[in-house]
């Protein structure tokens, strides 16, 4: 008996089966701070996969997953670090979702991820500098760059006619890095930036910031702030004392807050975020319906993918150990093998299990390119009647 069971034991190993585990991803967003009206869509989006990874029973033989969420915070790097760092030595995660913004997002990569060995996938940290960051092939996001952002938001504006505008932004490595990047892309195509003036968040008043861009002129205001913060205020400033009637909105500014604080008062006025109408962003948006929250709130199905990813990487490994299957996220996230939609994780696992190779397409028509960069889509909004309203996708 006792030689029978050392010969099934090394056969499993053999073959690469591996014991079922209780695997723990975090979830690092910041659930208080700038931009808390969008990362609970976000978050459920993350464990919306866990569980349906968890109840499939298809991963490395019936492993579950658990989401344990942490607080970035969005703004501050200690905190987010700190939160980060006990999740990793503490409640040891195997991998993380996160973070969300920029700045706290490169801190936790250099000072946790890196030096742990941890796998982290962004859904929503866009700013360019993190596309060069040193990251040990352990960084990744299903967000694109905000280099390419800034040139989309180029081809929304100059669309309109409008060839003039001042610039505000979050002074914040997301704020700064939107602005610059968007700055070059609409001069290069003819365009004026009148003015391009950072603004802190926290601020009880943005009246001096409203009257330099004021004086500065320009057709619309271009906001690259969070809607929970400073962005919030600078708007509500130059609405107020009549500044600018007409504004556009990078992905910072769109979330149900922007319906609820301004409504009617800015119809007109445009933005976008990272989106598509792809067969997978339906289903996602139909999942979270039924799950009860916005699937088409921004970032939520990025957050949704992001999981996914981690998962399946695992999968192709035969490990849940980020050391082993950093390298398969590439692999499973773009061709060749059988494209894989929101809904079909427990279909993905078997084709992986098999040895079988598979193309995850998601919620937010995944493909990453060199360094583990998002290629992107993005969905262009229209405030009409008071409502964030999709005008098409790019």
């Amino acid at each position: 008996m006792k030689k029978l069971l050392i010969a099934t034991t090394a056969l499993g190993f053999m073959a690469g089966v591996t014991f079922a585990e209780d695997i723990k991803l975090g979830i690092v967003f910041g659930f208080t701070g700038p931009i808390e009206s969008l990362t609970q869509p976000m978050a459920l989006g993350a464990e919306l996969a866990m569980k349906e990874v968890t109840d499939s029973g298809a991963l490395l033989v019936g492993s579950s997953v658990t989401g344990i969420r942490g607080d970035s915070t969005c703004i501050d790097s200690a905190a987010a670090v700190a939160v980060t760092e006990r999740m990793v030595t503490a409640d040891k995660v195997n991998g993380i979702v996160g973070g969300d913004c920029s700045g706290v997002t490169g801190a936790m990569l250099q000072n946790v991820a890196r030096p742990n060995g941890i796998v982290m996938i962004s859904p929503s940290a866009t700013s360019p500098a993190l596309s060069t960051a040193e990251d040990d092939g352990l960084f990744f996001r299903t967000a694109p760059s905000d280099a390419r952002q800034g040139e989309v938001m180029t081809e929304v504006i100059m669309e309109r006619g409008v060839n003039s505008v001042a610039v505000t932004y979050t002074n914040s490595d997301y704020g700064k890095g939107l602005a610059d990047a968007f700055e070059t892309a609409f001069v290069a195509a003819g365009g004026t930036v009148t003015i391009n003036i950072a603004h802190e968040d926290g601020k009880a008043d943005y009246s001096a910031e409203v009257g330099a861009l004021a004086s500065a002129g320009g057709d619309i205001l271009v906001v690259a702030g969070y809607i929970d913060q400073g962005g919030n205020g600078i708007l509500r400033a130059a609405l107020d004392t009549g500044a600018f009637d007409t504004f556009h909105f990078p992905d910072g500014m769109i979330s149900t807050n922007l319906e609820d604080n301004f409504g009617n008062e800015i119809n007109g006025s445009q933005g976008q975020h990272p989106g598509t109408d792809s067969e997978g962003a339906a289903t996602f948006a139909a999942m979270a319906e039924a799950s009860g929250f916005d699937g088409t709130s921004p970032f939520a199905p990025e957050s949704y993918d992001a999981a996914a990813l981690i998962m399946l990487a695992m999968q192709s490994a035969g490990s849940s150990s980020s050391v082993d299957y950093k390298s398969k996220v590439m692999g499973v996230a773009n061709a060749p093998g059988e494209k894989i939609y929101p809904g079909q994780l427990a279909k993905a696992l078997k084709i992986l299990a098999a040895g079988g190779d598979v193309d995850y397409v998601g919620g937010s028509a995944v493909e990453l390119v060199g360094g583990g960069e998002s290629a992107g889509a993005y969905r262009q909004i229209v405030i009409k009647d008071g409502k964030i309203t999709t005008m098409k996708y790019r």
